[in-house]
């Protein structure tokens, strides 16, 4: 079983931690804007279970494809780091993945779309997120809780507030506090 632990924290800019990752030498993976479809069955089974569906498609600075992934992430365990089964695979088609995922039952429950910059610094994947509405981030992915929480120290954000909600939570509550509908939010 594949895991996924992590750690959100939310910052008020990127600039210091941008500077600090080159500063410890990290090496800068590319930036990306992100379009995310989240899917499940017409009664919720996913959302329900504390469970995920979601297409990725990406296109880097250049306007290029820069992949697409399916992936399934299961319930979260308790606690501030975010631990989680995570099973992904690449795809060759977004829409076309969306179109099986469909015929299978599952349809859009929110789309949206973020800008990510990804940096590797030993262990671990730093990604400095900036999702519509919400703010900018910075999530820490590592192989263990030792490894996140000494990058957050050496990042400098120890004190940074850390956020247990999923992006897709946030953006649902800001859907529903402001009546929007369609569940389709772009970063314009």
């Amino acid at each position: 079983m594949a895991t996924e632990t992590e750690l959100k924290l939310r910052v008020a800019s990127h600039d210091p931690v941008r500077e600090r990752l080159m500063a410890l030498g990290a090496r800068s993976l590319g930036r990306v804007v992100e379009t995310n479809v989240i899917l499940d069955g017409r009664e919720g089974p996913l959302r329900s279970r504390g469970c995920g569906l979601r297409v990725r498609s990406t296109v880097d600075d250049g306007g290029a494809s820069a992949g697409a992934t399916l992936t399934y992430k299961g319930p979260r365990a308790a606690g501030v780091l975010k631990v989680r089964e995570e099973l992904e695979v690449s795809v060759t088609n977004a829409d076309t993945t969306l179109q099986i995922l469909a015929k299978l039952g599952f349809a859009p429950i929110l789309q949206y779309e973020k800008r990510r910059e990804s940096w590797q610094l030993g262990s671990c994947r730093v990604e400095l997120d900036e999702p519509p509405h919400l703010g900018l981030f910075v999530e820490i992915e590592g192989p263990d809780e030792a490894a996140i929480l000494s990058c957050r120290n050496d990042l400098g954000l120890g004190a940074a507030e850390a956020v247990a909600q999923s992006y897709v939570a946030m953006l649902v509550a800001y859907c529903d506090e402001r009546g929007i509908m369609s569940r389709t939010i772009g970063l314009g």
